[in-house]
């Protein structure tokens, strides 16, 4: 089978609700609401119409493929620039010390901000790919496609990007970290307090959380204990994210407490990698292909898929097939990183 990435359309709303069902939930980008992911792919496609570069408030949804079948099989997005419709809110772990003379005692504390830090900043998020496919390798796939299109449309994007994992949960859907916090100020479960928030944005948690700093010692033990520890199944995005180069410097998910990494988009791997050659002839291959990661077009016509592909000096040589599938013209610009 082969499967390649491409821009999502409004005709995809039913398959992309059928990928939301089996999320689990917490999932933000992807809700199971099929009103929401409509107007989701809506505020996709104008923003791959859209003239102009600056980064202004674009999500850019982009869906896995099959080429034969036209199945889909995961999805991945790109926020151009996070905090312009709704301010874009993150825990920040801190540590405070405090001393007393009088006990001779020095106490270290941890601490939780709410913070605007990541405001301006682009985002990587909607990551999901079918549990049945995920032993094919294909996650790497979509994940670095995002990058691949970051990279191919580079004065589009600032200067940071941000990914947020889904926080550690029960296997009952509930989170931790919401019961010993969010909780009692909302009084509402994690799972409708999750929900609005896919729907109408993170705002509400500003206006009745407290603003003043959370001392972790404060809370329950169980909420303590996952803070910035991601769910299970996000563990091997997370590797993902940290071999492209993203970090963790304590900024948590203010919902479920999962961690919230970052990078400068100039300093991601596949971007810092990615090299631009024209389609060669495929008899110009004169050594073995590797395998790698390609991508074509621009906008609306943006295309990444993984193969063998080869390095000549007329440019890069895939097979007749290949350039067939892909609707490739000899002498085209594609993108091309090691896989």
């Amino acid at each position: 089978m082969v499967w390649f990435i491409r821009p999502a359309r409004a005709d995809d709303v039913d398959a992309l609700l059928v990928l939301a069902g089996q999320t689990g939930g917490g999932f933000t980008n992807l809700p199971p609401d099929r009103d929401a992911l409509a107007r989701r792919i809506g505020w996709s496609c104008e923003s791959f119409a859209r003239e102009g570069a600056l980064p202004q408030d674009e999500l850019y949804m982009l869906l896995m493929e099959e080429a034969e079948t036209g199945r889909i099989g995961g999805s991945a997005m790109v926020f151009s620039r996070l905090g312009g419709e709704w301010p874009f809110y993150t825990y920040k772990l801190a540590t405070v010390n405090q001393t007393s003379k009088e006990l001779g005692r020095n106490i270290t504390m941890e601490v939780l901000h709410l913070t605007n830090d990541f405001n301006g900043a682009a985002e990587v998020g909607g990551l999901f790919l079918l549990p049945e496919l995920r032993a094919e390798g294909l996650g790497r796939l979509l994940a670095r496609s995002r990058y691949l299109f970051m990279a191919r449309h580079r004065d589009r994007f600032p200067t940071r990007v941000v990914a947020e994992l889904r926080g550690w949960h029960h296997p009952d859907g509930s989170s931790p970290f919401w019961d010993g916090l969010g909780r009692k100020f909302f009084e509402m479960p994690f799972q409708e307090a999750d929900h609005f928030n896919s729907l109408h944005g993170n705002q509400f948690i500003a206006d009745l959380m407290p603003r003043y700093p959370i001392y972790t010692a404060l809370l329950p033990e169980e909420a303590r204990a996952v803070i910035g520890k991601p769910h299970d199944t996000g563990v091997p995005a997370l590797k993902l994210l940290e071999r492209e180069g993203f970090i963790y410097e304590g900024y948590i998910d203010i919902f479920d407490g999962g961690p919230t990494v970052f990078a400068y988009i100039d300093n991601i791997r596949t971007v810092q990698q990615c090299r631009s050659l024209p389609v060669a002839d495929p008899a110009s291959a004169e050594s073995g292909p590797v395998s790698a990661l390609l991508a074509k077009g621009t906008l609306q016509d943006f295309r990444a898929w993984q193969s063998s592909a080869t390095e000549t000096p007329q440019g890069l040589s895939l097979t007749a097939d290949e350039i067939r599938l892909h609707g490739l013209q000899s002498g085209e610009m594609i993108s091309h990183v090691a896989a």
